[in-house]
Order: C-alpha cells, then structure tokens, then sequence
C-alpha cells in the first residue's frame, strides 16, 4: 500500500465514454480520466456497445487513475459504478453478453411500445412503476428481441443494465440497480416484478433480478477481475445508480427543491423532492440519499438546435451570435424548439419546429435570441409542473457545454424568473459513484460531501423588464405549441 491514503473509486459508463474518478475522503479527487466508447449505430435509430469493449476500457481507465494518483490497487477501499440507464444487457447462465448492449436511446421498439400501450391500456402504469410506458422502457426493447433475434431471447438467462453487468464483472451478486428496474417498466415502486406486462407481451421469460438501492454492497472484488484490473482482491462492490442520477448528485444537490438544468445537445431538468412525485408528463427517479427521489425532464433539443442554426449559418461562431442577439428585442420572435419531437413534458415524436413574427426585417440574431428563448421556455413548461405538483425550487444550478453562453444562462433566469447558479466545472456521474462508496463503507459521513466538488460561477439574476415580457411571451409559445400540433403532425404523416 502506498502512502496515498485509502481511495474511493467511481467508474462511470456512459453512452459514448467510460470515465473513472479516484477520491480521497479527506482530499478530495486525486485523479479522473476518460476513454471514448463510441456507440454502434449500424441501422438509423439504433444505439448499440459491445460490453465486452466497457470491461477492457474500464481496466485501462483504472490503470491509468492508479498511475496518475500514484497509487496502487491496494489503496483502493471500495469501488462503485454507474451507468447510462436503462441499457439492456442479455446474458447467457455464464453471463456472457450474447449480442451487443442496446443504449437508452436506441429507438428501433418504437411498434412495439405503441402495441404494448394499447394492451395495458387498462394499467395505470405511472400510478405502479412511477413513469408511463416510453421507447425507453425495457419492455418493448424484449419484445423486439424475441421476434427479431428469437435464437439470442431463447439462450438469454437474465437481463441486466449497464452498471449492474459492469458490477458483475468486478465480482458481484447478480442484481439490477432500482433505477433500472424502475425505468424499465418491468417492477412496480415497491420493486416488485410486475407479472401484468410479462404476461401482456405473451413471450417466455427467464425470472426477473432481485433489485438493489444505490449505497448497497453486493459483492467483492474476484480473483479474476483483480488480476485484470489490478485492484485487491475482495475490495468491496457498491451499487452506484444511473449516470443521469448521480451526475445530479455530484453538483451538490442535497437538499429538497434544489435544481439543475443541463443544457447539452438536449436539455434536462432535475429537482430533489422529499415526496414520490408522480406526474406522467415527467420521468421519476430514486435519489441517493435514503428517502428522496428525483422528479426530472429531458427535452429532445437544445445545445443541438443551435448547433443546427450555426450549420445554416457557414459555422458561425456562437460568442458571435450570442453578440448579434444580445442587442434584439427580447421576444422578438416566438420559437417552438420541436426539431426533433418533444419528450417531456409533451412526449409527442411528431411535432416540429416553429419560428412565429418572422418579417423582411427580422435579423439573424432575432433567430439565434428565440432559439434560447424557446428551450428557455420548455424549461420553465417543467418547471411549472414542478409547482403545480408542491415542489417548489430553491437553488438552480445550470450546467453543460450551452451554459457557457452568458446571454443564455441570462434569457434563463429572466424566462424562470428565479436566480441561476452557474457551475464552471463539476467531476460528474463517477465522482458521485466514489462517493456513494465512500459513505457505504462509512469513510464519508455525510451526502452533504458533495456540495464542496463543483466549481461555482457567475450568479444570474432575472431583470425585472425583461420578466414582463417573458411572462407575455411564454403564454403565447403555450398558445403556439397547441394550435401548431395538429399541423406538425399532418406534416409528419404525410412524409411518411
């Protein structure tokens, strides 16, 4: 053992990378490094890895953090993991993947979801699992294996998610995380199986796993995976969550009403409530800390529209466009940012993008302003569900590669009327792992660890003239997206 101290490890896979994070409880992360993962789309719509690939670039990631902190496998205490949810994993009786893992949005069930609907349409599935039947359940993900890939669905032994195989790997228990079994639409709250939608798909099925809370240890480390990835053996194993559950809890959200809002190419929203907070046009989540849960969104669009809009544009910087739009009229133009469908909280693959008020005068940075306002406003579409459910918002922390926008995070706390905290840096979804460890084992004491990880910046204030306005503005996007439905969807279906 070296004199670095005991090490929390936190391995993290994500859609496209698998990122590892070593932390000393009384230092802090001593080291964190990533390798690409790149995900297999071989058909449009589908979203494939090979998992065998995540366990050899999960050995280098750890014999890289070890080099980098200096250390050996010796002085890590405990390992726990995290992964993209609900990623589908079947296994042989060995527990050898027999094809590759289907990722979270992997969109080729889309039939099958719409069967399913209509033969539980008698279920009140949000009222027994927490969310409505998605592409992203697992269920549909099963039923299209077993027509598609019968001869894979009839060697298959158990199904797992992302972190729960990694976790095997390392040495555990066979189990499945509670996120995962919740999102999968396969057990109801109280992590029961929910023997109503097996029996609805009318397929054989092998038996369901037990369900294990994130904090929970459910094995050590193997012979085998300690000679692999270099860690002692019988290090113990900690059930870690999904990667968008405990990226939240890295930012420090410990206490009830605290918020993020993530503006990567879509756009999320989580908040930390006390309460089992059901609400269909949401998706639900367990919270690390015992007792508490993670009502959250995730919009189809946001830093991706953008993206789109500089591409119209030869690439056009966007410090330049943020430039060009910080001197129009805020709510110049009304925009619905539907480029992709909507999931939450209209859950509709069929709308479409709308720009309202465009006249011969209208300026490129009129259309970049009602771009961010128009995701601004889907933002704050959640969090009137949030208040019309009791969960009122405290602190509101704003992340992702679009917050480095000022004019951005700006239009957001006006359009949210509510101050925004920005975060310049966080260690994400791994360190949330390492620390969840790290208070299983009770090197850590208290979840409120995590609120000194993140790097905080500029707070954003709401100007009170532009709040008027927005408040205007806002209605009408509402009264815009209603009357443009019905088009939108004519539009798709006659492409078809």
């Amino acid at each position: 053992m070296s004199d670095t101290g005991s090490l929390l490890l936190g391995i993290d896979l994500g859609p496209s990378c698998v990122t590892g994070t070593l932390v000393s409880p009384d230092r802090g992360i001593v080291a964190c490094t990533s390798h690409n993962v790149g995900p297999r789309r071989d058909v449009a719509g589908w979203a494939e890895v090979d998992a065998q690939t995540w366990w050899q670039v999960t050995c280098e990631v750890i014999a890289n953090l070890l080099h980098d902190a200096g250390a050996s496998g010796a002085d890590v205490v405990a390992l726990s993991v995290s992964g993209t949810t609900p990623a589908v994993v079947v296994c042989d009786a060995d527990g050898t993947p027999l094809r590759r893992v289907i990722l979270q949005n992997d969109v080729r069930a889309s039939q099958e979801t719409r069967e399913l609907e209509r033969t539980l349409g008698h279920l009140n599935l949000l009222a027994l699992t927490g969310s409505v039947l998605s592409q992203q359940s697992v269920a549909p993900t099963i039923l299209w294996l077993s027509r598609n890939e019968p001869e894979i669905w009839s060697r298959t032994a158990f199904v797992q998610g992302s972190s729960d195989w990694l976790s095997r790997q390392f040495g555990a228990s066979l189990y499945v995380e509670q996120n995962w079994a919740l999102e999968s639409g396969l057990y109801d709250l109280q992590l029961r199986p929910l023997d109503a939608i097996r029996t609805a798909m009318n397929i054989t099925w092998p038996a369901l796993l037990p369900v294990m809370r994130s904090g929970e240890i459910v094995g050590e480390v193997s012979a085998r995976a300690a000679t692999s990835s270099g860690l002692r053996l019988g290090t113990p194993i900690v059930v870690g969550g999904a990667e968008h559950v405990l990226s939240a809890f890295a930012t420090g959200l410990v206490t009830t009403g605290d918020a993020l809002i993530t503006l990567g190419d879509a756009g999320d929203i989580f908040a930390m409530s006390q309460k089992l907070f059901l609400d269909r046009r949401l998706y639900l989540d367990a919270y690390p800390i015992p007792g508490t849960w993670l009502p959250n969104g995730s919009m189809a669009t946001s830093g991706s529209v953008v993206r789109w809009e500089q591409s119209l544009f030869e690439a056009v910087p966007l410090p330049r466009l943020d430039e060009e739009a910080r001197v129009s009229r805020p709510g110049a133009l009304v925009s619905l940012p539907y480029f992709l469908g909507e999931t939450t909280p209209l859950h509709d693959a069929e709308l479409r993008g709308v720009i309202a008020g465009l006249h011969l005068g209208t300026t490129r940075g009129d259309l970049h302003r009602s771009f961010l306002e128009g995701v601004a406003y889907g933002f704050k579409s959640h969090v009137d569900v949030f208040t019309q459910g009791g969960l009122v918002l405290g602190d509101i922390r704003v992340s992702g590669a679009g917050s480095r926008s000022r004019l951005w995070r700006q239009i957001l706390a006006d359009i949210l009327h509510h101050d925004l905290i920005s975060i310049s840096e966080h260690p994400g979804a791994s360190y949330g792992a390492a620390v969840i460890a790290g208070i299983s084992i009770g090197l850590i004491s208290d979840w409120s660890y995590v609120e000194g990880a993140s790097e905080l910046g500029e707070i954003f204030t709401p100007d009170s003239e532009n709040v008027t306005i927005y408040e205007e503005r806002y209605q009408q996007f509402l009264q815009l997206s209603l009357a443009s439905t019905p088009i939108s969807h004519s539009l798709v279906r006659g492409s078809e």
